[in-house]
C-alpha cells in the first residue's frame, strides 16, 4: 500500500447552522480586519457575516462574476491590498472560495500567479484564511486546489499546494437551501463526479475509498429530491455531506478524464464548470468501465442499482444511470444544445490531451480518437 498524505482544515465543522459557528470561532481569533471574498448573490449574506464580526473591520469584494479569470484574480488581489487585511474569508461557490484561497496566498508573498501555477510551487501562505461554501459542489473548501481560467489560452490553470488548504471551513447545508435548482443540479453532479473519479482512479487508495464511496452513495440517492425540493434539509445535508467527501479526495487522489475533457468546454465555450462534468461523466465513466469494471461495478452498486450479470454489466448499467439522473435533474444532456459544434470536437479532443496533470490519473490511457469518440458520445 503506497504512502497517502492527507491535507486537511485544522478547524472542521459541518452541520445545519455550522454558519454561527463560524462567526463564533472568527471572534475568538480576534482578527482587526477581515476581508470577505464572495460574489454578488451572496452580497447580504456577506454584510449579515461582516456584522456579527464587530469589533473586527470588515471589508467585502463581491465583484466576482462566474468562473474566475486570472484578471479576476488581480482585480481582487487590488481590492485586499487596499484593504490590507488581517485574515481572508471566502464565502460562496467554488469560484469565490478559489479565489480567496489565492488571495490569500499572494497577499503577503513576492511570487506572482504565473510562478505557482502547477504544482507545489506556491512557497507559502501568510495570511489566516477561512472558507465558507455556500453550494454543494466543489469541496474547495477543503481542498488544495484553486483553479482559474487563462484567458490567453482558452484553458484552465490550476495551482495545487498544501498552503492552500485553508485554515478552518465551516459547511452549513441550510445555505444551500436557496440555490435554485439548476445550480443545485449541477453542482451537485460536479461532486458527485469528484467522488467518482477518486474512487475509479489510477491512484485510487484505501484511506480515500472511505470518504469516495459514501460519497457516491450520499449523493446519487439524495440529489434529485434536493433539486426538486430546494428546503428538504435531509436531501441537502446528504448532499452538502458528500460534496465534502469529494473535496478531501482532490488533494490526495484528484480527478482525471471527465474534468481533462471539461476543460476545453470552459475555456472555448465559457461553459460552467458543472455543467461540463454533467454532460461528460456518463461517457466517460462507460469508457472507464471497460479497464476497471469492479471498480466502477462498486459505484453502481453505490448509487443504490442492483446486481447485472457480470461486473462490466453492473458498471455500464451505472453510465445508464448516470445519465438519467442527470436528466431527472433538468440538465438537456447533449453539447450541441449547448451550443458546442461537432466541428470542435478535434480541437477540444486535442487540447484535453494536454491536460496530463489529470489524464495521468485516468484508470484508461485516452488517445485522440477515443477522446474525439467521447465528445461525439455527448451529442444527440
Amino acid at each position: 500500500m503506497r504512502p497517502i498524505t492527507l491535507q486537511q482544515p485544522r478547524h472542521l465543522v459541518f452541520g445545519s447552522g455550522a454558519i454561527a459557528e463560524a462567526t463564533s470561532w472568527l471572534r475568538q481569533q480576534g482578527y482587526a480586519r477581515v476581508h470577505l471574498v464572495t460574489s454578488p448573490s451572496q452580497r447580504q449574506l456577506a454584510a449579515n457575516l461582516a456584522a456579527s464580526l464587530s469589533p473586527s473591520a470588515v471589508t467585502l469584494d463581491a465583484s466576482l462574476h462566474g468562473e474566475p479569470t486570472l484578471a479576476d484574480l488581480a482585480r481582487a488581489l487590488d481590492h485586499a491590498r487596499a484593504a490590507a487585511p488581517d485574515a481572508i474569508v471566502g464565502l460562496g461557490g467554488g469560484s469565490p472560495l478559489d479565489t480567496a484561497k489565492l488571495v490569500a496566498a499572494l497577499l503577503r508573498n513576492q511570487q506572482q500567479i504565473q510562478d505557482i501555477l502547477g504544482i507545489g510551487l506556491l512557497a507559502r501562505r501568510d495570511v489566516p484564511l477561512v472558507c465558507i461554501p455556500t453550494t454543494a459542489g466543489t469541496g474547495s473548501e477543503v481542498s488544495p486546489n484553486a483553479v482559474l481560467m487563462d484567458e490567453a489560452v482558452h484553458l484552465k490553470k490550476a495551482v495545487i499546494s498544501p498552503h492552500l488548504v485553508p485554515d478552518a471551513a465551516f459547511i452549513d447545508p441550510i445555505l444551500t437551501h436557496s440555490v435554485p435548482p439548476n445550480i443545485t443540479a449541477v453542482t451537485g453532479l460536479d461532486a458527485l463526479t469528484h467522488c467518482i473519479e477518486a474512487y475509479t482512479n489510477r491512484h485510487a487508495h484505501p484511506l480515500v475509498d472511505v470518504y469516495a464511496l459514501p460519497g457516491i452513495r450520499l449523493i446519487a440517492t439524495s440529489l434529485l429530491r434536493a433539486v426538486q425540493q430546494p428546503e428538504h434539509t435531509e436531501a441537502r445535508e446528504c448532499v452538502a455531506l458528500g460534496s465534502l467527501y469529494g473535496g478531501l479526495c482532490l488533494g490526495p487522489v484528484n480527478t482525471a478524464a471527465v474534468h481533462a475533457l471539461a476543460y476545453p468546454l470552459a475555456g472555448e465555450f465559457h461553459m460552467a464548470h458543472g455543467l461540463s462534468n454533467a454532460l461528460l461523466l456518463p461517457a466517460v465513466f462507460a469508457f472507464n468501465a471497460q479497464a476497471t469494471p469492479e471498480r466502477h461495478a462498486a459505484v453502481s452498486l453505490a448509487m443504490g442499482l442492483p446486481a447485472a450479470a457480470n461486473a462490466l454489466q453492473t458498471a455500464l448499467a451505472g453510465a445508464q444511470h448516470l445519465q438519467r439522473l442527470a436528466e431527472r435533474c433538468g440538465i438537456v444532456m447533449d453539447l450541441a444544445a449547448h451550443d458546442v459544434p461537432r466541428t470542435a470536437i478535434p480541437r477540444m479532443a486535442a487540447t484535453a490531451l494536454t491536460v496530463t496533470r489529470l489524464l495521468r490519473n485516468n484508470p484508461r490511457s485516452i488517445s485522440q480518437p477515443e477522446a474525439e469518440a467521447i465528445y461525439t458520445a455527448c451529442f444527440r
